[in-house]
C-alpha cells in the first residue's frame, strides 16, 4: 500500500516540474516570447582575439553567440570568470557599460567582449589563466573555453583581475 502514494507523489512532482518549464526546458508560452538563451540552443565562438602581446598591454577576446533554436532573450550581462592554478576569478562588467535586452530569433547573433590586461608570467599579481567560464543571463548553466591569451594582470591581487566583460551587442544587420 505504501508504493501507491509514493508513485502518485512522483507523478504529481513530475507534472508540476513540467508545468513550471523545468530547469533546462521552456513552456510553449516561452517559445513565443523568447525565454532566456542557454548553451543548449546557441553556438558559441570565442575569438579570434586581439591579443595583448606583452605584459601591461590590453587585449580583447570577442565571444559570439548564434541562436540555433527557438527565439530566446539575452537580458543582462554575460557572467565570466577566468581559472588557472586552482584559482577562479569572476570578471567585472566594463565600467559604464549598460546592459540591453536582446531578443534573438533562430539564426540571429549577439556578441560581447572580454577585455584584459596581460600580466607578467610568474608575477604574484598575475593569474596564469587557462580557462574562460561563461554563463548567460537568466540561465544557470555554464560553458568552459580554453584561455590561450597569456596571464591576466591583477590590480591589487590575483583575485582583483584587470579584466572585464562588455554588454551584449546585436551582431549582423
Amino acid at each position: 500500500m505504501r508504493t501507491i502514494p509514493l508513485a502518485v507523489t512522483a507523478v504529481a512532482s513530475a507534472l508540476l516540474l513540467t508545468a513550471c518549464g523545468g530547469s533546462g526546458g521552456s513552456s510553449s508560452s516561452d517559445s513565443k516570447n523568447g525565454s532566456a538563451c542557454s548553451f543548449d540552443g546557441v553556438a558559441v565562438q570565442v575569438g579570434p582575439a586581439s591579443t595583448a602581446p606583452s605584459a601591461g598591454d590590453t587585449g580583447e577576446v570577442p565571444v559570439s553567440l548564434t541562436n540555433q533554436s527557438k527565439p530566446c532573450t539575452l537580458d543582462g550581462f554575460a557572467g565570466a570568470s577566468l581559472e588557472g592554478g586552482g584559482t577562479k576569478v569572476a570578471l567585472a562588467t566594463q565600467q559604464g557599460a549598460k546592459a540591453q535586452k536582446l531578443k534573438l530569433a533562430k539564426g540571429d547573433a549577439a556578441s560581447f567582449t572580454v577585455t584584459y590586461v596581460r600580466g607578467k608570467a610568474g608575477d604574484k599579481l598575475s593569474l596564469a589563466a587557462t580557462k574562460l567560464v561563461i554563463t548567460l543571463p537568466g540561465s544557470n548553466d555554464s560553458a568552459s573555453y580554453k584561455w590561450s591569451y597569456g596571464p591576466v594582470q591583477g590590480k591589487t591581487s590575483v583575485s582583483d583581475s584587470d579584466a572585464s566583460v562588455s554588454a551584449f551587442t546585436q551582431a549582423g544587420d
